[in-house]
């Protein structure tokens, strides 16, 4: 059965596309069948596997709105076992078309349910928000993991954000779950980043990874090439971490 999961935060510059994006390559490099859908009109997650976002024929965006078979737009990435689910900034406009489309919120699990036979594991990076193109990537969910960025802000609207996937659970989703919150951009050095690890494993013991993402230049480095840290510096301590989360991620 596929595991579909959507990696949110509504804060922007968390490691959430650097995560969903390292987190599908080594999922996939385990042998999973993995699909990685893009859902932030930025396209970061598409660029960041090398592809021109400028010149797509095709997205997500026209499978939500013009109901194009999601098969006419995944494309395959250069990681094996990796596909894509593209998007750019046409995606922006869907949020505002969405509105008045009956079921609005179930679009993309419409589209997702097409495939879903395909893959082991859909990731699904949503935008740094809780909008409706969001609220589409938890009901088409069954799992939700959090980056948080381990600064001194690290808290502040997560409880939002556990609200939100709880209204969704209530009204929309009864089965989603969050698997765990994964702390990202972690300097061992920064005495206030080790307090906020402990804060947050206060706040939510059953709830957070035992795998930390440190902060490397390489990771950051990595999307400017069109690579995952995989196949951009393997050896980096940031692509260790990403490969530990990902033998996690499956023994869950």
């Amino acid at each position: 059965m596929v595991r579909i999961i959507s990696l949110v935060n509504q804060k922007g510059g968390v490691g959430k596309t650097t995560t969903a994006v390292n987190l599908a390559t080594y999922l996939a490099s385990a042998g999973k069948r993995v699909l990685l859908v893009d859902l932030d009109p930025q396209g970061n997650a598409s660029s960041g596997l090398g592809l021109d976002t400028q010149n797509l024929k095709k997205s997500l965006y026209h499978s939500l709105i013009s109901k194009i078979h999601p098969k006419e737009v995944i494309v395959q990435s250069k990681v094996n076992g990796l596909s894509l689910l593209p998007s750019n900034q046409e995606l922006s406009g869907a949020a505002v078309e969405l509105v008045d489309i009956d079921n609005r919120e179930f679009q993309l699990r419409e589209i997702l349910n097409k495939v879903k036979e395909d893959y082991d594991f859909m990731i699904i990076d949503s935008p740094p928000s809780l909008g409706l193109l969001t609220i589409n990537g938890l009901v088409a969910s069954n799992e939700v993991i959090v980056p948080v960025q381990t600064e001194y802000f690290a808290l502040e609207g997560l409880g939002q954000l556990l609200n939100t996937i709880d209204l969704v659970k209530d009204n929309l989703h009864s089965e989603l779950v969050v698997t765990g919150i994964v702390l990202t951009m972690y300097d061992k050095r920064n005495r206030l980043a080790r307090q906020v690890i402990k804060e947050v494993r206060r706040y939510f013991p059953e709830n957070v990874f035992d795998s930390i993402i440190p902060r490397t230049v390489r990771l950051a480095e990595a999307p400017s090439f069109g690579k995952s840290i995989l196949h951009f510096d393997r050896f980096n301590k940031g692509a260790l971490a990403y490969k530990r989360l990902a033998l996690e991620l499956i023994e869950k």
